[in-house]
């Protein structure tokens, strides 16, 4: 029996030793994407702009296809009309994405705030465990940015979606870097414990 307990907690250690690598490489490519961005604010921000411009039309279309699928159009209304909104939304985000770019711009401001405050709490949190500083410091970065985003509008709009999510992506990436080396170090421990 207690040979089969040290096989089980042998595997278990080393699926974990494993899968430490995967989030030390996501962090990784989270940092340098991020510096990628940095560099080209203005285009990374047109980017993103697109791309959040395709994903509301493609939720538009789910909620069109969702009111049909209810049965009839009177009971759905309210959410084919959303439905039809997210899809005129999006194309306008997607064909006119420097308009899009300033309404991003807002709403990260928004997210950067929000999600700060969610970073700091996490980190609280899970304060014993290696990495719990960086996900602290991360959520500071957040707040910071929200509110400097905030305070330079409408200016912000050229370059603030692609810096602040450049930086973003490096603190988050630094994030899941330490999370990821202290799950690993944690788990190379374990044999020698038991």
């Amino acid at each position: 029996m207690s040979t089969q307990i040290e096989n089980i907690q042998s595997q278990l250690v080393e699926g974990i030793k494993q899968n430490s690598g995967w989030a030390i490489a996501i962090g990784v490519l989270s940092v340098i994407t991020g510096f990628l961005a940095i560099t080209a604010p203005y285009i990374a921000g047109l980017s993103v702009t697109v791309v959040v411009g395709a994903l509301l039309s493609i939720n538009g279309v789910s909620q069109l296809i969702f009111a049909f699928k209810t049965g009839s159009i009177g009971k759905g209304l309210l959410t084919f009309i959303l439905g039809l909104m997210a899809i005129g939304v999006g194309l306008y985000m997607m064909f006119n994405p420097g308009m899009g770019l300033r309404t991003l711009t807002l709403l990260l401001a928004a997210y950067f705030f929000v999600s700060g405050i969610s970073e700091i709490i996490g980190a609280f949190n899970m304060k014993p465990v290696k990495g719990w500083v960086w996900a602290s410091i991360s959520g500071v970065a957040s707040l910071v940015l929200g509110v400097m985003i905030w305070l330079q509008l409408p200016a912000s709009g050229e370059w603030a979606v692609g810096i602040l999510t450049g930086t973003r992506m490096i603190f988050s990436g630094m994030w899941v870097i330490a999370i990821g080396r202290g799950v690993r170090g944690a788990a190379e421990e374990v044999p020698a414990e038991a």
